[in-house]
């Protein structure tokens, strides 16, 4: 078997893949057409998100047998030409889970006692306590939308604050196990205090949360959005902000994002947001633990071992 490695990911994949006599061969600085040209050579691939998977470009692979992708999301990949090639598609989201989850509360933590700002302030030497009063998780009710590994992990963090959690799952039905409050996606409008976003990007989920959705929630909402940019609509976050129906967001993804998520791209909107206090930021990192990139890599190695490895 020849693997082609597109992006830098853990040396774990290498070990494991040249102990079966597999060849591995590193083309993180090739580019997309330079790669082309050598597709037919390979047997699998192995890619983060450094450029789309898309059937033109997989067109040339005539000997392909896998694409692994560390992570979650398959955006990038053009799975329904996969499915009928018979190319096998691998995923490790069970590999960040916990990443994700420990840093959605985090970020949390940190709008709800303004730490941000207290940091700075004390840095630059002001000791203001009554201005940044926090305010509890405890008691509060979470509404997450979609529960795969992502939004199970996060839920099971909040529990352990004493929060009251709704999960709605478009794709899936009886899942509660006694954890969380199973509901229409209306029902979590309506009741929660915080909602946070753990979806993949598709047709469904591209703004999701707009201008509408906020309009119909029943509370004074705050937002996270740790799973895609696109999920949710930026202007109409911001807008909400200035109507006071938003309260703050936790945003480790955004709209502006790059498709290889490793830039962002100039607007307008993008300026009100970076410029506005009541939103924490990060730069999609929300899964990227040193622990989580060794996990991701060791689920997806065994899901391509014990189909491949012989």
């Amino acid at each position: 078997m020849r693997v082609a490695f597109i992006d830098e990911v853990h040396p774990l994949f290498i070990q494991e893949f040249e102990q079966l006599g597999w060849e591995c061969h590193k083309h993180f600085t090739s580019s997309k057409e330079e790669l082309k040209k050598q597709l037919h050579l390979f047997d699998g691939i192995i890619i983060r998100s450094r450029f789309p998977l898309d059937a033109n470009f997989l067109s040339d692979a005539t000997a392909l047998k896998f694409i692994g992708r560390p992570g979650a999301g398959l955006e990038n990949i053009d799975v329904e030409y996969c499915n009928s090639m018979g190319i096998s598609v691998f995923r490790s989201p069970e590999g960040n889970r916990d990443a994700v989850a420990e840093h959605a509360i985090g970020m949390l933590l940190m709008l709800f006692n303004n730490l941000k700002r207290a940091d700075t302030e004390v840095r630059n030497g002001s000791w203001i306590r009554e201005g940044n009063r926090g305010v509890e998780i405890k008691g509060k009710t979470v509404g997450i939308i979609g529960y795969g590994y992502m939004g199970e992990a996060f839920a099971q963090r909040l529990i352990g604050f004493g929060c009251r959690v709704l999960a709605y799952d478009k794709y899936k039905k009886g899942f509660g196990g006694g954890i969380v409050e199973e509901v229409t996606l209306e029902k979590l409008q309506k009741e929660a205090d915080i909602i946070s976003l753990h979806t993949p990007e598709n047709e469904d989920t591209i703004h999701l949360i707009n201008d509408h959705f906020i309009e119909k929630c029943g509370k004074n909402i705050y937002i996270i959005n740790t799973a895609r940019g696109k999920s949710l609509h930026t202007k109409a976050l911001m807008d909400a902000m200035d109507k006071g129906k938003v309260l703050g967001a936790c945003l480790d993804v955004l709209e502006f994002e790059s498709s290889s998520f490793e830039y962002m791209q100039d607007d307008a909107v993008l300026h009100r947001l970076l410029n506005c206090e009541k939103v924490i930021l990060s730069p999609h990192i929300a899964g990227w633990s040193h622990e989580a990139n060794y996990k991701m890599a060791f689920f997806l190695v065994e899901k391509i071992k014990s189909k491949f490895g012989g």
